[in-house]
C-alpha cells in the first residue's frame, strides 16, 4: 500500500519532465498576465485632484520670507488644527482627510500643494479645497505676526480618470514579470544529457582485472 502514492505520481512527473523548455516561459507569462489583470479589476480606482495656495508676503515682508513660511504652512496642512476646520467643507471626517490629504511645498516658489485621493472624484475635489480653504484661514489669522498671506492660487478640479493603471496595463506588467521569471527557470533547468524522449548516457565503469590478466 505504501507504493501506491509514489506510482500515482510518477507519471504525472515524466509527463511534466518530456515538457518542451519554453513551457516554463509561457507558462509564466500567461499566470503573470492573468494575476496582473485581476489585481487591475478588483482593486478600487482611486481618483487624485489637487489645490494650490501661494505665500504673499506684505510691505514689511520680502520674498525669501514667503518661501519659508509657505514650508511651514506646508507642514501643519495637515494637522488637526486645520484638518478639524476642513472637515466641515469636505463633509468627511477627520481621519478620512489625516490618511487621504498630502501637501508638497518647492524650495524655489512660495507655493503649497494640497492633494486628495478618494475612490469618488467628487469627494477628492472637495477634500483638497477644504484643506486650502482652512490653510488660508489659518494664515489670515496669523498674517499680522508673519507678515504673510496665503492666497488661493488655484482650485481642484474634478478628475476625469482615475490616477490608478488600468486593468491592461496591469495585465501587462504581471506578464512581463511572469515571462522574466519563467525565463529564470529556464536558466536554473537542468539541461538532459541525450535527447528529448531518451536517456543521458551513463558513463562506462572497466571490469575488475582477473587474475590471468595481470602481467608477472
Amino acid at each position: 500500500m505504501t507504493d501506491t502514492p509514489t506510482r500515482l505520481r510518477l507519471p504525472s512527473l515524466d509527463r511534466v519532465r518530456r515538457l518542451p523548455a519554453w513551457s516554463a516561459l509561457v507558462a509564466g507569462t500567461l499566470l503573470g498576465g492573468l494575476s496582473g489583470g485581476a489585481y487591475g479589476l478588483l482593486t478600487p480606482a482611486e481618483y487624485t485632484a489637487t489645490s494650490y495656495v501661494v505665500a504673499v508676503p506684505t510691505d514689511q515682508a520680502g520674498p525669501e520670507s514667503a518661501r519659508g513660511f509657505a514650508q511651514a504652512y506646508g507642514r501643519v496642512a495637515t494637522q488637526l488644527a486645520v484638518l478639524g476646520d476642513a472637515q466641515v467643507w469636505a463633509g468627511v471626517p477627520v481621519r478620512t482627510l489625516r490618511d487621504s490629504v498630502r501637501t508638497a511645498t518647492s524650495p524655489d516658489a512660495p507655493m503649497v500643494s494640497v492633494t486628495a485621493v478618494s475612490e469618488r472624484p467628487g469627494t477628492a475635489v472637495d477634500m483638497a479645497n477644504a484643506v486650502a480653504r482652512a490653510l488660508t484661514r489659518h494664515a489670515e489669522d496669523t498674517k499680522d505676526s508673519t507678515r504673510v498671506r496665503l492666497v488661493q492660487f488655484s482650485r481642484a478640479v474634478k478628475p476625469s480618470a482615475p490616477a490608478g493603471a488600468s486593468p491592461a496595463v496591469t495585465a501587462l506588467v504581471g506578464a512581463s514579470a511572469g515571462g522574466l521569471l519563467g525565463g529564470l527557470t529556464l536558466l536554473v533547468r537542468p539541461r538532459r544529457g541525450g535527447r528529448d524522449g531518451e536517456p543521458a548516457p551513463s558513463a562506462s565503469v572497466p571490469a575488475p582485472a582477473s587474475a590471468a590478466d595481470v602481467p608477472r
